[in-house]
């Protein structure tokens, strides 16, 4: 697949509601912006190749990266409240 370089122009909320979209999705604005328009003309497809592993376990958006350190100390947190009730008297 040849990639051929263009510029577009678009409306400043457009651009921070695609490039909020493309964060949620973890691809970059100019994927989200390539998939838009293969959706658009009834393109979408895998092309084969080292493209056809991205993608793979795609989780839809999944955070879990981004807040791993907030749903870690989420479970110590919680680990320790359990902890503590069984250890208190009845």
């Amino acid at each position: 697949m040849m990639l051929v370089r263009t510029q577009i122009a678009l409306d400043a909320e457009d651009h921070k509601q695609a490039k909020r979209r493309a964060a949620e999705l973890s691809i970059s604005l100019a994927e989200y912006v390539r998939r838009a328009v293969r959706r658009d003309l009834g393109e979408e497809r895998r092309t084969g190749g080292i493209d056809a592993i991205f993608g793979l376990g795609d989780s839809g958006g999944s955070d879990i990266a981004a807040h791993k350190d907030d749903y870690v100390g989420e479970a110590v947190e919680a680990a320790h409240r359990r902890k503590r009730d069984n250890q208190a008297p009845a």
